[in-house]
C-alpha cells in the first residue's frame, strides 16, 4: 500500500473519521455561552482572584522597591532606579549562572520528557507486575528531595563512595563526580532528570489513557507503520499534555533550589550555580538584597515569555 494511502489513513484516524472515531460532525458549530452563564463564572471565580491578588500583591511590590534601593534586609535603603539591574547584567557570575541555569532547564525538561515518555509507552503494554512496577517508577517523584540528595550523595560523593569504587574496580578510574566541575554539572542534570520523569510519566499517561484505541487500528488497516502511527498520531494527540508538561517543568528546573543546593552547594568553583541559588546567596550571604531580587525579576520575566510561546503552542495544537 502506497504511502500516500496510508497518510491520508492516519489524517482520517486523527480526525476520528475512520472506524471507531469520534470526530466532530463537520458543519456543526459548538454553541457559545450565554451572557447570564459567562457573569455567573465572573462572580464564581472574582474572589478567588481577589484572594490571589491579596496575598501576592503586597510580596510583589514590596520585592519591586527592593528591586530599585540599595538596601539589605533590615533596611529598604536608598532609591538607585535600574541601577540593581545594571550590575547584574554587567557581572560575569550572573551570566555563568544564567549558561548552567539554560543548560539545567533544557536537560531537565527534555530528558525527563524523554524518559517518560519511553516508561508511558512501555505501561500500555502488558508486562507483569505492572502495578508494582508503576508504584516503583513513582518513587524518585514521591520521596522528599532530602533523602534523594542524601542517597545520591552517598553513591557520588567521594572516591571511596559506591559508583567511583566501581568505576577503579573496572580501571576506569576514580571519578570525583562532585569535585570535577564538568562532571558535577553532569551529575546534577541526571539527578534533575531522575526525580522528575515520574511527573513527566503520569503527564503523557493520562493523555494517552484518552486515546481511543481504535484510532490504532484504523491507521493500521490504511498501510501505516508503527513509526508513522507514533509520529502521526500520538504525538499530536498527546501535544497539548507535552506543551502543557513542558511549560511546568521549566518553572521547575529554572525555581529549583533544593535539588542543587542540597547535592553540590552550587560548587564546585560555582560551577553549579543557578540563577536561583546566585540569588539566594546574593541576598542572604551577601547582604545585597536589591541586586537578589533583581536577578529573581529577571528570572520571572524570562518565565513568563516562555511560558507565553509554549502556551501559544497550546492553542496552535489542534488535530486536524
Amino acid at each position: 500500500m502506497s504511502s500516500t494511502t496510508a497518510t491520508s489513513g492516519l489524517s482520517r484516524a486523527r480526525r476520528g473519521v475512520a472506524p471507531g472515531g469520534s470526530g466532530a460532525v463537520p458543519g456543526k458549530r459548538k454553541s457559545k455561552l450565554s451572557a447570564q452563564t459567562t457573569r455567573t463564572f465572573f462572580w464564581l471565580l472574582l474572589p478567588s482572584v481577589v484572594l490571589l491578588v491579596l496575598i501576592h500583591g503586597y510580596p510583589l511590590i514590596h520585592a519591586a522597591v527592593q528591586a530599585t534601593h540599595d538596601g539589605d534586609l533590615l533596611q529598604t535603603g536608598n532609591f538607585v532606579g535600574g541601577e540593581n539591574f545594571a550590575s547584574v547584567l554587567s557581572s560575569p557570575a550572573f551570566w555563568k549562572a544564567a549558561q548552567f541555569t539554560l543548560w539545567f532547564t533544557i536537560v531537565g525538561v527534555f530528558g525527563s520528557w524523554l524518559v517518560g515518555l519511553g516508561l508511558a509507552l512501555l505501561l500500555r503494554t502488558r508486562i507483569p507486575a505492572g502495578n508494582t512496577f508503576k508504584v516503583l517508577l513513582l518513587l524518585p517523584w514521591v520521596v522528599p528531595i532530602v533523602v534523594s540528595s542524601t542517597a545520591w550523595n552517598w553513591l557520588v560523593a567521594t572516591p571511596d563512595s559506591l559508583i567511583p569504587s566501581i568505576f577503579r574496580g573496572l580501571g576506569l578510574g576514580t571519578p570525583l563526580f562532585l569535585a570535577d566541575p564538568t562532571l558535577a554539572s553532569i551529575t546534577v542534570m541526571v539527578f534533575k532528570v531522575w526525580v522528575s520523569f515520574p511527573f513527566m510519566m503520569m503527564m503523557i499517561s493520562a493523555a494517552l489513557a484518552s486515546v481511543d484505541t481504535t484510532v490504532y487500528e484504523a491507521a493500521s488497516m490504511d498501510g501505516a507503520s508503527k513509526w508513522q502511527q507514533f509520529t502521526q498520531i500520538t504525538l499530536p494527540l498527546i501535544a497539548r499534555s507535552t506543551y502543557i508538561s513542558w511549560i511546568l517543568m521549566t518553572i521547575f528546573c529554572v525555581n529549583d533550589f533544593p535539588t542543587i543546593y542540597l547535592l553540590t552547594g552550587g560548587g564546585p568553583v560555582s560551577a553549579t550555580t543557578s540563577l536561583v541559588v546566585l540569588a539566594y546567596r546574593t541576598v542572604f550571604q551577601d547582604f545585597a538584597t536589591g541586586p537578589g531580587v533583581a536577578i529573581a525579576f529577571l528570572m520571572t520575566m524570562t518565565l513568563v515569555v516562555i511560558s507565553v510561546i509554549l502556551y501559544r503552542q497550546i492553542r496552535k495544537s489542534s488535530v486536524e
